[in-house]
């Protein structure tokens, strides 16, 4: 039943959102050189790697680390991109990881491959088993300013809470933190305080 909720609404929303979606890539190109979209490698279901999409915010040249190791991350960080970031219009490609069935709306935040302390802790208490979504229980409470294990106790008590009514609150709250811009945090270097949010492209 979620999977064919996240099939239609996901065609749907690519559908309404795609001159949108032209918009920013358009504004992207303009703002710096490079491509519009930028691919990520993140632990899917059952641990197995997929390939993530978003909207590129970094310059090319920056190095090709997660953002919470440069020692300058807003000098890479373009005008354009910092918008997207605050607004977290930058995850909006992951409507086509929804489509093709690697993450759904709402479950745990997939982790970076290297996670290895965040892979580790939710393969011990099932989180794994989960699709890995858009937004998460995680995300709407504390996001970026959580430690790992937090996350994970997050993560847990979704795994053992989850309906479509917990998925619509989530949902709600979501749109809540979205425009208050709450827990977005840029260039914190302490990899065990935050998730490391995007490799420089």
């Amino acid at each position: 039943m979620k999977r064919l909720i996240d099939i239609l609404f996901g065609l749907i929303l690519l559908g309404i959102l795609s001159p949108l979606l032209l918009i920013i890539s358009l504004v992207i190109k303009v703002d710096s050189k490079g491509p519009a979209l930028f691919s990520q490698r993140r632990i899917g279901r059952n641990n197995k790697e997929f390939v993530l999409y978003k909207f590129r915010t970094m310059r090319t040249e920056a190095p090709n680390v997660a953002t919470h190791l440069l020692k300058d991350p807003q000098s890479y960080i373009t005008s354009f991109g910092k918008f997207l970031r605050k607004s977290s219009l930058d995850e909006l490609p992951q409507l086509l990881n929804i489509i093709k069935g690697d993450m759904t709306f709402i479950g745990p935040r997939p982790a970076l491959y290297n996670q290895y302390d965040l892979k580790k802790l939710r393969t011990r208490c099932g989180v794994h088993r989960l699709r890995p979504g858009v937004s998460g229980w995680a995300q709407v409470n504390g996001r970026d300013c959580l430690e790992i294990s937090e996350k994970d106790n997050y993560d847990c008590y979704y795994l053992e809470h989850q309906s479509l009514g917990f998925d619509l609150k989530i949902l709600l709250f979501t749109f809540l933190k979205v425009l208050r811009a709450e827990g977005v945090r840029e260039g914190i270097r302490n990899p065990n305080k935050v998730e490391k949010r995007e490799s420089a492209m």
